[in-house]
């Protein structure tokens, strides 16, 4: 009676695994690609995942990344090139790479992604984006997109910044004294003040409505 009484106890410790369910079958595909799940069927141990922490699941046709809260421990993801119409990156919180060109992605939080250093989201749809939390970002790309504003105040580490083909009236760069190549081309910018961007080296801001080579040669740009 005691042993089985023993073996009753063990069955909540061995007898159960916990999975997390993937719903998508190309981004389960995908997994059982990389070695992390070996069979279609919805789900995969969490086991196998919430230790990995870097992912590349780029161009495999992905619609639904529902599964991906799991990869707790996730600094490095790459999915672009997919079909990705929302992103759900709030539990990655150790996240420091993004890369997510080249999808259907209308909006992106990442308010709980503070270790975030580049960010890669071009050639989306997306229509605001809040940077605000990203304090450690250094790389920005968020070429193509539908944006109409766009505040990297709180972003002073921000080196490489490329917002090209937006609809931005206004870029307020006064707080990043650390760019040192930009690319706003092809906005409906009316000015551009880089005072305090004495770093910079690269600026390309042509088809705004200022002069952009006037403003280049102003600061002694190329």
């Amino acid at each position: 009676m005691k042993r089985l009484l023993f073996l009753l106890l063990l069955i909540p410790v061995f007898g159960f695994s916990q999975y997390t369910a993937i719903p998508d079958e190309n981004f389960e595909q995908a997994l059982i690609d990389l070695g992390y799940d070996d069979l279609i069927d919805g789900k995969v141990l969490t086991e196998n995942i919430n230790t990995v922490d870097s992912l590349k699941i780029h161009s495999r046709v992905i619609k639904d990344l529902t599964g991906i809260e799991a990869f707790t421990f996730l600094k490095s993801l790459f999915c672009s090139y997919n079909q990705l119409a929302s992103l759900d990156v709030s539990n990655n919180t150790a996240l420091t790479y993004l890369a997510c060109e080249a999808n259907q992605l209308t909006s992106l939080d990442l308010s709980n992604n503070t270790a975030l250093k580049w960010l890669i989201c071009k050639n989306n749809k997306v229509t605001s984006l809040d940077v605000s939390s990203n304090t450690s970002l250094t790389k920005l790309y968020c070429s193509y997109n539908e944006l109409t504003s766009l505040d990297v105040s709180n972003n002073p580490t921000l080196s490489h910044f490329f917002c090209k083909n937006n609809q931005l009236t206004s870029l307020d760069l006064s707080n990043n004294p650390a760019l040192t190549f930009l690319w706003c081309s092809e906005n409906q910018l009316t000015n551009l003040d880089l005072s305090n961007n004495t770093a910079l080296t690269r600026l390309y801001c042509k088809d705004n409505n200022f002069d952009c080579e006037a403003l280049k040669a102003k600061y002694n740009l190329k």
